[in-house]
């Protein structure tokens, strides 16, 4: 989805990563992680890009992905073979150095602040991929409360499902429809200018919904924002280098 309809925030998360000492490569071996057919009930069909992933990833000595969803399906990726072990084991190793975007800067670089500035009232929503499953529930709110000018106020029932959901919004669209007004609503009571969101489904998602309703409130991928106005972030030591993979 980044390459096709978020390609700006994939260069923004390179731009952010490489400022922060991190040698980011794209492997050109990359497909889809396979979570929109392992969630409509594909799961043998997953197997194969599964592998694919794996032997493009598994040398890098991070994997860093700007979505939650994707970060979660590599974490999924070792159930995938209880039935060949070896495969297994490889799963078990790139899930294990597979973190999502904010919570790699926060939790394995150390960084709270990447001397970002943005002049707007803003509220963040969190995807249920991100909190449910890969259980981060911190490090996006803590980068953006770092962020100079940002004013960030609590989105009501913020856990609360938007109706995306892949398949779901397609297969329940009438569902789905009364889930993403309602989290629209939401949005609207907070009287914020700026939608925030680290999946970029989560936005297409309520941002096309919005669109359609005419709601002016702008939608942004949280790398978007802290790559706004760059500055120094944290000092770091000068030969601490990482290598990162960026999904």
């Amino acid at each position: 989805m980044g390459e096709f309809f978020y390609v700006d925030v994939l260069k923004d998360v390179t731009e952010i990563l490489e400022r922060l000492g991190c040698e980011v490569d794209v492997p050109e071996g990359q497909i889809c992680c396979g979570q929109p057919a392992y969630n409509s009930g594909y799961a043998k069909d997953t197997k194969g890009p599964a592998k694919q992933m794996i032997k493009a990833f598994e040398h890098s000595d991070y994997i860093v992905c700007p979505s939650g969803s994707c970060a979660t399906m590599f974490h999924e990726y070792p159930n995938f073979f209880s039935d060949e072990p070896e495969w297994e084991d490889r799963a078990k190793q790139v899930a294990a150095k597979t973190y999502e975007f904010t919570q790699f800067i926060v939790r394995v670089l150390g960084v709270v602040d990447v001397g970002a500035e943005y002049h707007a009232r803003a509220t963040l929503h969190t995807s249920c991929h991100m909190t449910r499953l890969l259980g981060e529930r911190e490090s996006h709110y803590t980068l953006l409360k770092h962020v100079k000018g940002l004013e960030l106020v609590p989105l009501p029932n913020n856990y609360d499902c938007c109706g995306f959901g892949g398949t779901f919004s397609v297969k329940m669209f009438p569902i789905s429809e009364q889930m993403v007004d309602e989290k629209i609503r939401h949005i609207e009571e907070t009287k914020a200018d700026v939608l925030v969101g680290a999946d970029a489904s989560c936005l297409m998602n309520i941002g096309g919904r919005m669109n359609r309703l005419g709601k002016p409130i702008k939608v942004l991928h949280i790398a978007q924002i802290l790559n706004s106005h760059q500055g120094k972030g944290d000092e770091r030591d000068a030969d601490e280098s990482r290598k990162s993979t960026i999904l």
